[in-house]
């Protein structure tokens, strides 16, 4: 099946997509057209009644969301989703008055998957699928995830901060977003940002807004992303990389529902309710006075943790399936299903990098597989030494780690911040990095 054929699948960029994230939706399976407005003359793409708008609002903001109401009008009801960034004109009353109306907003400076998520999260031919039916870490059948299921369905409807605990690659972003969906904000704004990955700088800004001239290329008043998201929810992602300064002013958020943006004296109410994440120990971290003790406990009102791949007995090979079948949808893949040996294989692998590690194993191995069977070899995974392979390919991703992180930091001349952006992490990231490949910066530089 050609990408044109199928059906949900196109995606109008109303914008400059870079070449990147053009690419890199294609690749994904989306038929993906574009709608400059510095170049677009009088005809409009030809696309599908199941289309979703993509709208680049970093530049150009204004002539986006006119061609974006150009679309709308011979495409009634078309949902959209904003790329929004530190230089969105917020304090455009056009601009201001339509972040309320769309799907979700997303960072700008985001990984590329939020994008991906998101519209799969799109509604298509009269609404969401049921969560629970998507391919997200809530698939499966164990009493792990079955407790998990239970827990986000207590916890949605409960207008209270929450705080999701759990390892690399289980699933936080996507139980959270499970919760909006849930939740009575459903209809609103779902905000989701990586506080490993604001500049250090900016974090003010970029939570909170700033008022024009409150520093130096402050040129407009922007609204930061408590604001845009009012009436929906937050997600803080990595909240334990949160600076101890804009700790506080979250602190103040959840105790009084306000916000001050950068230069302002005038505070701004939001209503949002906050979900935050992290997978390393927050206890310790107040202990080591990393994180701020009260803001813990206003965090840790309500508790959801993700369980690792390894506790959820009975669901690697349903997952596998889930994530062969999706992958086979969009590239019509020769691999069907999965041999004995390579069910064997997986059930009695580690999977330290959990779901995430399971579905880039499973999409790798479906472009490989010669038959219709997958194997454990296409797998990369040998059930007749799992301690011995393990140990292997635990020294082989140590090494190609550690390659990476040397490439990255030559590459950005050594500069942590510039190493930490292009890798996707933080700069505390960057350092632990370091330190666990035992990288002496003095000597490389």
């Amino acid at each position: 099946m050609s990408r044109g054929e199928m059906t949900g699948r196109c995606v109008v960029w109303v914008g400059r997509p870079s070449v990147e994230e053009h690419f890199g939706l294609i690749r994904a399976g989306w038929r993906t057209l574009v709608a400059d407005p510095g170049r677009v003359g009088g005809d409009l793409p030809e696309c599908g009644e199941t289309a979703v708008a993509v709208v680049d609002l970093r530049s150009a903001a204004p002539e986006a969301l006119k061609l974006l109401r150009e679309l709308q009008r011979s495409h009634p009801g078309m949902p959209w989703i904003g790329l929004t960034g530190p230089h969105t004109p917020s304090s455009d009353p056009a601009v201001r008055l339509a972040l309320p109306c769309a799907l979700e907003l997303i960072d700008g400076a985001s990984s590329f998957a939020a994008l991906r998520q998101a519209l799969l999260r799109v509604p298509y031919e009269g609404g969401l699928d049921p969560p629970d039916e998507r391919p997200t870490v809530m698939t499966g059948d164990s009493p792990a995830i079955r407790a998990l299921s239970q827990n986000i369905r207590k916890f949605a409807p409960v207008e209270l901060p929450l705080l999701i605990t759990g390892e690399t690659g289980t699933g936080k972003e996507m139980a959270a977003r499970a919760l909006h969906q849930l939740s009575g904000r459903h209809g609103k704004p779902f905000a989701a940002i990586n506080c490993g990955a604001l500049p250090a700088n900016l974090v003010q800004s970029e939570l909170f807004g700033h008022e024009r001239g409150a520093f130096t290329g402050a040129t407009a008043r922007r609204i930061g992303h408590f604001e845009a998201a009012d009436g929906g929810t937050v997600f803080l992602d990595e909240i334990g990389d949160l600076p101890l300064d804009a700790q506080t002013n979250l602190l103040r958020v959840l105790q009084e529902g306000t916000i001050d943006r950068v230069g302002s004296c005038q505070s701004v109410h939001v209503d949002v309710r906050v979900l935050a994440a992290t997978h390393v120990d927050l206890e310790k971290a107040v202990a080591q006075g990393r994180f701020r003790e009260d803001l813990f406990y206003r965090l840790n009102v309500l508790r959801l943790r993700m369980p690792p791949l390894r506790e959820r007995a009975g669901d690697i090979e349903l997952l596998a399936q889930h994530f062969l079948d999706a992958f086979r949808e969009t590239y019509g893949t020769r691999a069907r299903a999965f041999s004995t040996a390579a069910r064997k294989a997986m059930n009695g692998f580690p999977w330290p990098g959990n779901v995430r590690e399971l579905m880039n194993r499973v999409q790798r191995a479906a472009v490989i597989a010669d038959d219709a069977l997958i194997t454990p070899e296409d797998l990369e995974l040998t059930p007749d030494a799992p301690g011995g392979d393990r140990d292997s390919l635990g020294s082989a991703r140590t090494s190609a780690e550690r390659e990476a992180i040397v490439d990255c930091l030559r590459a950005s001349a050594f500069n942590i911040s510039e190493c930490a952006r292009r890798l996707r992490v933080s700069r505390v990231t960057v350092y632990r990095l370091c330190k666990k490949h035992q990288l002496a910066l003095d000597q490389l530089r």
